[in-house]
């Protein structure tokens, strides 16, 4: 697959992003530049029967990070260990690539301007496939659309790294995006898709299943429904591994050897949101929240774990609202579910508005972690911490193979 966009440079991304939508390069200007964007509503599709069908070779993307070639790259992706972070590399570049895919799909050569808000609803899966990143070889990310519904945009990224004299898999990511209006108020067509092939053909049809998988997620939500019997007797399992024996007593908890109370595994953090870290639309952009909530959930699992350890998998994050600048951001994760070496952490972001003392979930965020040794088990003392310790059992599940 080999057309679509021509090879970027990863700087020039955000670029193109804005030569397609007309965003402002300067925060000074972005008000005027959004209220020029009202007038591009007359724009959009009456129906998605309007709009052409696309390919995916339509929206096929390359980027280039090349830390092999340009070293004065390398700074800002190093970590004191003299090793890449696959995180630093691939949340900051994955997410605006992934907008750009899904704006080459929707693209419209007669249109100066995208009259499309294109944002990122859901970060369905990231599969780490390789946890050594060499710090002066190139990393190159691909991707395209490979399924689409009548608002809504699943792209695919593939990151890879050159080393030995070929380029080997690093991550695999899927996205969710949506389209809205100018405005970012209203859902809006985006162009159907046409599979070509067998392979293609086959990918649009995973991606039908994962839209249908979503749904039987949402709906048996611990939030909406009880949990299932198998998971009733765990949550009945550990309640009695924790009764003290010499009392007959529903009150009297006795924490078992090698395991830690959840609610003593838990790390907090505050971000300031600046404009320096804002997208095209002018709200915080996705990749730094992805970036500072896995730091946070990973500092908590490196001091749980009493080591280093290193990401497997990130899991079903949700953007449920989007961050302003300005905000405070509160980031708390929680360790909540364990298994041999693997530690599973759940982070939740919310922002605090000091005005009116209110708090909104922003986003919920799942990673997997594997440590060097076995991890202490992590023991739920509440009903509510139950929850959250079958949730992330859940979570641990879809992303670990037996």
């Amino acid at each position: 697959m080999a057309e679509g966009n021509p090879l970027l440079h990863v700087s020039n991304v955000r670029n193109r992003l804005r030569e397609i939508v007309g965003a402002s390069t300067n925060w000074s200007d972005h008000q005027q530049a959004m209220t020029e964007r009202v007038s591009l509503s007359s724009m959009l599709a009456k129906s998605q029967s309007d709009l052409p069908p696309k390919t995916m070779k339509d929206s096929y993307l390359e980027v280039h990070l090349p830390l092999g070639s340009e070293p004065q790259l390398r700074e800002k992706y190093l970590t004191f260990h003299n090793t890449v972070s696959g995180t630093l590399t691939s949340f900051p570049s994955s997410s605006p690539s992934s907008v750009l895919i899904s704006y080459s799909h929707t693209y419209n050569l007669a249109l100066k301007r995208s009259p499309l808000s294109i944002v990122t609803a859901l970060v369905d899966k990231i599969d780490m496939r390789q946890h050594t990143i060499y710090p002066d070889c190139d990393i190159k990310f691909t991707g395209h659309v490979t399924w689409v519904g009548k608002t809504s945009i699943e792209a695919k990224m593939h990151v890879s790294q050159f080393h030995n004299g070929a380029y080997s898999p690093v991550l695999d990511a899927t996205f969710v995006m949506v389209a809205r209006d100018p405005e970012n108020k209203r859902a809006a067509f985006v162009n159907p898709l046409k599979p070509e092939g067998p392979e293609e053909e086959k990918l649009f049809q995973e991606g039908e299943a994962n839209k249908i998988r979503r749904v039987d997620l949402s709906t048996a939500s611990l939030l909406k429904v009880a949990p299932t019997d198998e998971e009733r007797k765990v949550v009945h399992s550990l309640f009695l591994n924790t009764l003290d024996t010499k009392t007959v007593s529903f009150r009297s908890r006795l924490l078992p050897p090698n395991s830690v109370w959840m609610e003593d595994a838990k790390l907090k953090g505050l971000e300031i949101c600046h404009p320096q870290e804002r997208n095209i639309f002018n709200r915080i952009f996705g990749g730094f929240l992805m970036r500072k909530a896995y730091e946070l959930g990973w500092a908590n699992a490196c001091s749980y774990g009493g080591g280093r350890p290193s990401l497997v998998a990130v899991d079903d994050i949700l953007f449920q609202k989007p961050v302003e600048i300005g905000s405070l951001l509160l980031l708390s994760s929680q360790v909540c579910y364990t298994q041999g070496k693997h530690i599973q952490v759940r982070v939740h972001s919310e922002v605090f508005d000091p005005l009116t003392r209110q708090h909104n979930t922003t986003n919920v965020f799942h990673f997997t972690f594997v440590s060097d040794s076995d991890a202490p088990n992590i023991i739920p003392m509440t009903y509510g911490e139950s929850m959250l310790y079958l949730d992330g059992k859940r979570h641990f599940n879809q992303t670990v193979e037996p």
